[in-house]
């Protein structure tokens, strides 16, 4: 299945030149809140004003034609704008025997194919990343170079915006599924009778309990109360990584051997980075499986 195809497949939408792939939540009986899908929702992009560099430019020999560079008559998306110019900036290839940005995609591919990824670390993408497990998130963060996470935390938030992530494997098993929904109905009245009886201890002045201020009363409560909840419990986070970085990610996670609701993430995250920068992302393929999953695949890996 072609990327365009699979980002609308999975309801992809624009809003702004953003991509985002949005999850729906569901309810139990008792109103316990879950999701069955990852949301990938990019957030920021390059913004790039070229036209900057014109008083660099125009700063050599006239004869060098270099202020042209800034008249190319095709467009290119932001992040690939900007990644061409500090690639052409390494040879001063700004002149009229420069790669003209018609032939961006083979100029890119030699890029890949050299393995001279470097330059694709000033393009950065920044995602919403929800509908996912503390499992996943344990997964995800360990992607640390030209990656930033802010994760919620369960220290600081309280039993009100707890939401639960089914795995796939249960989604289509009603017995699985069953069990699914009893088990995050008790974990979340655990929860909620925890936190109670912690509040009623602080209250009563146990020592342990105690704080000066109200933030720090809650956090009491609530980094205690926290221990009674599964790997299920949702993990919101916002995740911004250059395309390098990212590219690396898709490889290791968009990657049928990866585990599964990692995978269906990433190719989440790929589709919208596909839809944003065609030409950085072009060489990747979707494979679809069995099980109606998908991986992504390029023969230039780790650029």
């Amino acid at each position: 299945m072609a990327s365009d195809e699979l980002f609308a497949a999975y309801g992809g939408k624009l809003n702004g030149g953003h991509p985002a792939i949005d999850a729906a939540t569901y309810q139990t009986d008792a109103g316990t809140i879950y999701l069955q899908q990852p949301g990938a929702v990019m957030l920021a992009k390059p913004n790039v004003n070229l036209d900057a560099m014109r008083p660099f430019l125009e700063g050599f020999d006239a004869a060098l034609q270099f202020p042209a560079y800034l008249d190319d008559p095709t467009p290119l998306p932001e992040g690939a704008a900007l990644v061409k110019a500090a690639a052409q900036l390494c040879y001063a290839s700004f002149g009229p025997g420069r790669t003209a940005n018609a032939n961006a995609a083979r100029y890119f591919d030699n890029i890949r194919s050299s393995g001279h990824g470097s330059v694709l670390e000033h393009a950065v993408y920044s995602f919403l990343c929800y509908g996912v497990s503390r499992s996943l998130t344990h997964e995800l963060i360990r992607h640390r170079a030209g990656f930033g996470f802010s994760q919620i935390s369960q220290r600081y938030v309280s039993g009100k915006v707890l939401r639960f992530v089914e795995r796939p494997e249960y989604v289509e098993q009603p017995d699985l599924h069953a069990r699914f929904l009893t088990r995050i109905d008790r974990a979340a009245a655990e929860y909620a009778a925890v936190a109670e009886r912690l509040l009623e201890l602080q209250a009563a002045g146990d020592t342990i309990l105690t704080a000066e201020a109200r933030t720090d009363l809650r956090k009491k409560v609530q980094q205690c109360a926290r221990s009674v909840l599964p790997n299920e419990t949702e993990a919101p986070l916002v995740v911004t990584a250059n395309a390098r970085a990212w590219r690396h990610f898709i490889e290791m996670r968009a990657n049928p051997h990866a585990e599964i609701e990692i995978r269906m993430l990433a190719s989440r995250i790929f589709l919208c980075l596909r839809e944003t920068e065609p030409v950085l992302f072009a060489d990747y393929t979707v494979q679809s499986h069995p099980d109606g999953t998908h991986s992504v695949y390029s023969e230039y890996r780790k650029v």
